[in-house]
């Protein structure tokens, strides 16, 4: 049996759909709240209780699991403990193969967002469980809220100069999960995944200018001066200074790869930046009619 964690969350119904269509095997998804998660239940799918705070839950969940996917949880500051929670209650149950989503460039990354995601890769070489990890860029979709900002305010605003982002969305992310998870290669290994070419932010503003039909130029600024800005939009604190620390990264070259792993995995290209801004927007006028 196949078992994803985090299953109710954005990539883990995409993963979930992906797997539906490329195995037979049944797949049990695990969510924290299963009444919120019942239209994920189909006659291959069944949804059981799994909360990462709670590794009570754990146990009865992964009973008769032979290959998890953990999806690295969203509580930064937490995840460690609730990764290690289930590593080893999945250890108990006798799960064979673990595929866990992480970082791009993990090891030599400097990220505030990258240190959980070394201790939970260090945890996982300690199990003994045959496992891949998928160091997975930036998700196209993280510029969603940049490029909405950027029409209203006249400006894509970031902190990360002439830095490349390796970003591709969710759905790639989510399609080569799936395939790793359900594929005849059960060795361990890590994938450095991210959508090629990659793109700096005064790329992306280019194309936005050009789809927009107007002049959107890219505005960078220090680090501490946009988190401000993101504080000001809204956004909490630790967040703000999170995604500051990200464009941070990406200046110094820690959101590029160019490896064409993700590509090789889907047999096909990801999703282009100019596909991408098309269909953001898209979604943004769909929304203000």
């Amino acid at each position: 049996m196949i078992a994803v964690t985090g299953a109710n969350g954005q990539l883990g119904r995409l993963v979930l759909a992906h797997l539906a269509d490329i195995t037979d095997q049944p797949i049990r998804a695990l969510v924290r709240t299963p009444a919120k998660a019942k239209e994920l239940e189909s006659d291959r799918i069944s949804v059981v209780r799994a909360d990462y705070n709670d590794p009570t839950s754990l146990p009865d969940a992964l009973n008769g699991v032979s290959r998890l996917l953990l999806i690295s949880g969203a509580e930064v500051g937490n995840r460690t403990a609730q990764h290690a929670a289930v590593l080893s209650a999945a250890k108990d149950a006798g799960v064979s193969f673990i595929v866990y989503t992480s970082l791009l460039n993990t090891p030599a990354s400097s990220l505030v967002l990258a240190e959980e995601h070394k201790d939970t890769e260090r945890l996982l070489t300690e199990s003994g469980i045959e496992h891949v990890i998928l160091r997975n860029g930036w998700y196209l979709e993280n510029f969603e809220g940049k490029i909405a900002a950027a029409l209203e305010h006249g400006a894509v605003v970031g902190a990360s100069g002439e830095g490349m982002f390796s970003a591709a969305a969710r759905n790639d992310y989510a399609e080569a999960a799936a395939r790793v998870l359900a594929g005849e290669d059960l060795s361990t290994r890590i994938l450095e995944l991210g959508g090629q070419p990659g793109f700096s932010l005064a790329a992306l503003a280019a194309e936005l200018s050009g789809q927009a039909g107007r002049t959107i130029p890219y505005q960078n600024l220090g680090e501490q001066d946009y988190a401000g800005v993101l504080k000001t939009a809204g956004l909490p604190e630790g967040f703000a200074k999170a995604l500051a620390d990200a464009d941070r990264g990406a200046a110094e070259g820690e959101l590029f790869n160019p490896s064409t792993q993700l590509e090789d995995l889907l047999n096909r290209k990801t999703k282009p930046l100019a596909e991408f801004i098309a269909e953001t927007l898209a979604e943004l006028k769909s929304s203000a009619a």
